[in-house]
C-alpha cells in the first residue's frame, strides 16, 4: 500500500514538473520580446522566477525522491529494460530543466539568447514525456 501512495504522489509531481517545463520556456520567449525594465520583461521575469521556485524546483526534487523511494521498495525495477530507457529519458529531462534555468538566468540578466533554439527545445519535454509514458505503460522491453 505504501508503494502505491508513493507512486501516486510521484505521478502528481511529474504532472506539476511537466507543466512547469512546458510553460517556463514560453515565459522566457515572451521576455525576449522586450527589454530589461519594460513591463513585459519584468512581468515575465517575475512569473518565471515564481514558477521556478514554487513549482519546478520542488517538483523535480520530489519526482526524484519519490522515484528513488519506489526503487528502494521495488528493486526489481532495475532489472527491466523499459525502466533503463525511462530513466535515460528522465535524466535527459532533468538536464533540460537545468539548461532552461540557466538560459532563463541569462535572459533575466539582459543577455540575448537565440529564440529559435529556445522555441525548438520547448517541444523536447513533451517528446520525452511521450517516451516515458510509453515505457511505463506499454513496457516494450
Amino acid at each position: 500500500m505504501l508503494y502505491l501512495w508513493i507512486k501516486a504522489f510521484h505521478l502528481i509531481f511529474v504532472v506539476a514538473f511537466m507543466a512547469g517545463m512546458l510553460i517556463h520556456p514560453r515565459y522566457k520567449l515572451h521576455q525576449l520580446t522586450s527589454s530589461p525594465g519594460e513591463p513585459l520583461f519584468e512581468t515575465m521575469k517575475s512569473a518565471s522566477a515564481k514558477l521556478r521556485k514554487i513549482i519546478l524546483t520542488p517538483s523535480v526534487i520530489l519526482v526524484w525522491a519519490l522515484g528513488i523511494a519506489m526503487i528502494i521498495l521495488n528493486p526489481s525495477l532495475l532489472q527491466s529494460g523499459w525502466f533503463h530507457v525511462k530513466l535515460l529519458f528522465v535524466i535527459l529531462l532533468t538536464g533540460l530543466h537545468g539548461y532552461f534555468i540557466s538560459v532563463g538566468k541569462k535572459i533575466d540578466a539582459g543577455q540575448t539568447v537565440p529564440a529559435k533554439r529556445l522555441k525548438m527545445l520547448n517541444e523536447v519535454p513533451f517528446i520525452l514525456l511521450i517516451g516515458i509514458v510509453i515505457m511505463v505503460i506499454v513496457r516494450p522491453f
